[in-house]
């Protein structure tokens, strides 16, 4: 699973005109899945996205994570997160995992995340043409990719 993972001021996702998810102060987390993922890599990235630290302390200092700031979430689906782009100028995205493998993944990854924090999250709609806004707080983004644990 690859993850880019945004601490905002604010963000929002609209579908067909119509806001489905909008927060402030937290974190936006796009979610790419790929053939090879697991409920281990599902599991691994919930406990590690709830627990960065990234948040600002009394100091200044980023070291409160997503659960010491009750901080909300919106999770989006983003398969192009797997893009490969070695070869043309059109990415490929053969290792993006087919709608049978990524939809049950992507529940589990909210599922988990929900409990992790002892709170419902917000989210896009797995497959739809999304507008994603947000102010980046910071700016603060953090890539992370299960397959490369370090």
């Amino acid at each position: 699973m690859k993850s880019v993972i945004q601490r905002v001021a604010s963000a929002s996702v609209t579908i067909n005109n119509k806001i489905v998810a909008q927060i402030q102060n937290g974190l936006l987390v796009l979610i790419g899945i790929e053939d090879a993922d697991t409920q281990e890599d599902s599991a691994w990235l919930t406990s590690k996205i709830a627990n960065l630290r990234i948040f600002a302390d009394e100091q200044g200092v980023m070291n409160l994570s997503l659960k010491d700031c009750n901080g909300d979430m919106i999770v989006v689906s983003q398969f192009t997160l797997h893009a490969l782009t070695k070869k043309g100028n059109r990415p490929s995205y053969i290792k993006a995992a087919k709608s049978e493998i990524a939809v049950p993944l992507y529940e589990k990854f909210i599922a988990q995340m929900e409990a992790e924090l002892g709170k419902k999250i917000q989210t896009g709609q797995f497959g739809a043409d999304m507008k994603v806004m947000l102010i980046n707080d910071g700016p603060v983004t953090i890539i992370i990719d299960t397959k490369n644990r370090e």
